[in-house]
Protein backbone atom coordinates (compact mmCIF):
# COMPACT_ATOMS: atom_id res chain seq x y z
CA UNK A 1 0.00 0.00 0.00
CA UNK A 2 2.88 2.59 0.71
CA UNK A 3 4.09 2.10 -3.15
CA UNK A 4 1.01 3.40 -4.34
CA UNK A 5 1.51 6.27 -2.48
CA UNK A 6 5.22 7.41 -3.22
CA UNK A 7 4.01 6.69 -6.90
CA UNK A 8 1.29 9.64 -6.40
CA UNK A 9 3.84 11.32 -4.65
CA UNK A 10 6.02 11.18 -7.54
CA UNK A 11 3.87 11.52 -9.84
CA UNK A 12 2.55 14.94 -8.32
CA UNK A 13 6.05 16.16 -8.42
CA UNK A 14 6.47 15.14 -11.90
CA UNK A 15 3.81 16.97 -12.72
CA UNK A 16 4.52 20.11 -10.85
CA UNK A 17 8.24 19.91 -12.16
CA UNK A 18 7.30 19.96 -15.82
CA UNK A 19 4.47 22.59 -15.01
CA UNK A 20 7.47 24.82 -13.88
CA UNK A 21 8.95 23.56 -17.35
CA UNK A 22 6.40 23.95 -19.59
CA UNK A 23 6.66 27.78 -18.07
CA UNK A 24 9.91 28.18 -18.44
CA UNK A 25 9.77 27.21 -21.73
CA UNK A 26 6.76 29.59 -23.17
CA UNK A 27 9.02 32.82 -21.03
CA UNK A 28 11.64 31.81 -23.54
CA UNK A 29 9.75 31.80 -26.54
CA UNK A 30 8.41 35.24 -25.89
CA UNK A 31 11.72 36.61 -25.45
CA UNK A 32 13.71 35.13 -28.77
CA UNK A 33 10.74 33.81 -30.89
CA UNK A 34 12.54 34.99 -33.97
CA UNK A 35 16.32 32.96 -33.47
CA UNK A 36 14.07 30.00 -32.91
CA UNK A 37 14.99 26.32 -34.65
CA UNK A 38 11.49 24.87 -35.42
CA UNK A 39 13.70 21.41 -36.04
CA UNK A 40 15.41 21.52 -32.56
CA UNK A 41 12.45 22.55 -30.71
CA UNK A 42 10.65 19.02 -32.40
CA UNK A 43 13.42 17.44 -31.18
CA UNK A 44 13.40 18.29 -27.77
CA UNK A 45 9.78 17.66 -27.55
CA UNK A 46 10.27 14.77 -28.72
CA UNK A 47 12.89 13.47 -26.35
CA UNK A 48 10.99 14.84 -23.50
CA UNK A 49 8.21 13.12 -24.55
CA UNK A 50 10.09 9.78 -24.64
CA UNK A 51 11.27 10.90 -21.61
CA UNK A 52 8.26 10.77 -19.85
CA UNK A 53 7.12 7.63 -21.43
CA UNK A 54 10.40 5.72 -20.41
CA UNK A 55 9.42 7.47 -16.70
CA UNK A 56 6.01 5.75 -16.69
CA UNK A 57 6.68 2.26 -18.00
CA UNK A 58 9.70 2.08 -15.40
CA UNK A 59 7.32 3.36 -12.41
CA UNK A 60 4.97 0.26 -13.74
CA UNK A 61 7.40 -2.76 -14.06
CA UNK A 62 8.55 -5.12 -11.36
CA UNK A 63 11.42 -6.55 -13.34
CA UNK A 64 14.66 -5.35 -11.79
CA UNK A 65 16.93 -5.85 -15.40
CA UNK A 66 13.94 -3.89 -17.38
CA UNK A 67 13.90 -1.05 -14.91
CA UNK A 68 18.02 -0.90 -15.19
CA UNK A 69 17.45 -0.69 -18.89
CA UNK A 70 15.02 2.10 -18.63
CA UNK A 71 17.00 3.97 -16.30
CA UNK A 72 19.97 3.86 -19.10
CA UNK A 73 17.69 5.01 -21.53
CA UNK A 74 16.65 7.55 -19.41
CA UNK A 75 20.46 8.84 -18.79
CA UNK A 76 20.63 8.89 -22.43
CA UNK A 77 17.63 10.98 -22.89
CA UNK A 78 18.70 13.25 -20.45
CA UNK A 79 22.19 13.68 -22.06
CA UNK A 80 20.61 14.66 -25.46
CA UNK A 81 18.29 17.04 -24.01
CA UNK A 82 21.45 18.62 -22.42
CA UNK A 83 23.25 18.56 -25.28
CA UNK A 84 20.21 20.23 -27.83
CA UNK A 85 20.05 22.87 -24.58
CA UNK A 86 22.82 24.37 -25.10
Amino acid sequence: MGDAGEGLVDAESRLAERMEEREQERRNAKQGAKGIDPERVRQMESLRLARTEMQRQMESTAHQARKQQLSQAIGEIDKRLAALSK
